[in-house]
């Protein structure tokens, strides 16, 4: 007896984590002739999918119950029930029983909260033998039908770029309604734009509600442009959903190309003064080959720095 509770507890918990990873709740009720009954079921559901809710029945009174019953029943057409009926015909004191009633919210369904009813009834046998009138008690349960499952693609670019330097590319991925599977990133960029590093991404698992975030620098081609455009850039998601779907996602995102200005200063901390670059760990004493004009007005440029900050202080 003690190994077919411990197995029948198990089999439920079993079932309450195959909601399609929605939460899942629990209401327990206490019945006359101290009967404890606990229903659990899903928070959500999404809309064409299959769910489960599970009900288990405790006799801890000191008499036996008969003609237990469950009868769930939808409201309306968005949640069919199938097999709506659980029926425990004798329940001996200290005895548990379990079982699962299958539903599915339709693919047209309205999204939106709804309440299954539950009919309880039971029978309570006074010293084992004697029927008692049968007591019988309604429980709703609330349900929300949601969408389909959102993916999010969120990208992190500079507004513009200029020739022969590299940009950060930052993406985020996120789901807020699953985990999804087999997940492939893919960045696609024109063919006059290379990618430090990887363009294509793979992960076995993102948990729902957990930003994924990849970061990629782009490198720009050294051929300087006089007139300056756009060029797309494309990230796309391949991922498999709750159901076993694959599925493909994608987000274009346009980043303009225009001529370098006469000094620029990259993210990394360098600058370009004209045609040439001073990289973040060069000093001036080091540089050569720069016109007088130019190594004046960086001079310039540090001094109005340095003075910035006596002021500050």
């Amino acid at each position: 007896m003690h190994q077919s509770k411990i197995l029948l507890v198990l089999t439920l918990f079993l079932i309450t984590v195959v909601f399609y990873n929605a939460d899942a709740s629990t209401i327990k009720q206490t019945m006359e002739g101290s009967v404890e009954v606990t229903i659990t079921y899903p928070d959500s559901v999404i809309l064409g999918r299959d769910f489960t809710i599970s009900a288990l029945v405790q006799n801890n009174g000191w008499e036996d119950k008969q003609d237990i019953k469950f009868i769930l029943t939808s409201p309306d057409d968005s949640i069919l029930v199938n097999n709506g009926t659980l029926v425990i015909n004798r329940l001996s004191t200290g005895g548990s029983y379990g079982g699962t009633i299958d539903l599915k919210s339709t693919s047209d369904a309205q999204l939106g909260t709804h309440y299954l009813n539950i009919l309880y009834s039971q029978i309570l046998l006074s010293h084992n033998e004697t029927p008692l009138p049968a007591t019988q008690k309604n429980i709703a349960i609330p349900i929300e039908i949601k969408g389909l499952p959102e993916v999010q693609i969120n990208t992190a670019t500079p507004e513009s770029i200029f020739p022969n330097a590299e940009f950060p590319f930052d993406v985020e991925v996120i789901s807020k309604d699953i985990d999804i599977q087999n997940v492939i990133v893919e960045i696609k960029s024109p063919s006059d734009i290379s990618f430090r590093g990887q363009t294509t991404h793979t992960f076995s698992t993102i948990t729902k509600n957990t930003p994924l975030s990849i970061h990629s620098q782009i490198v720009t081609n050294p051929t300087e442009i006089t007139l300056e455009h756009k060029l797309p850039f494309e990230v796309s998601v391949k991922y498999a959903d709750d159901a076993g779907t694959e599925r493909t996602i994608s987000k274009t995102v346009s980043l303009l190309l225009r001529p370098r200005t006469f000094m620029e200063f990259t993210t990394d901390g360098g600058i370009w003064l004209g045609n040439f670059f001073l990289a973040p760990y060069v000093s001036l004493g080091t540089i050569i080959g720069i016109p007088a004009g130019a190594l004046f007005s960086l001079l310039i440029h540090r001094l109005q720095k340095k003075n910035n900050k006596k002021r500050k202080k």
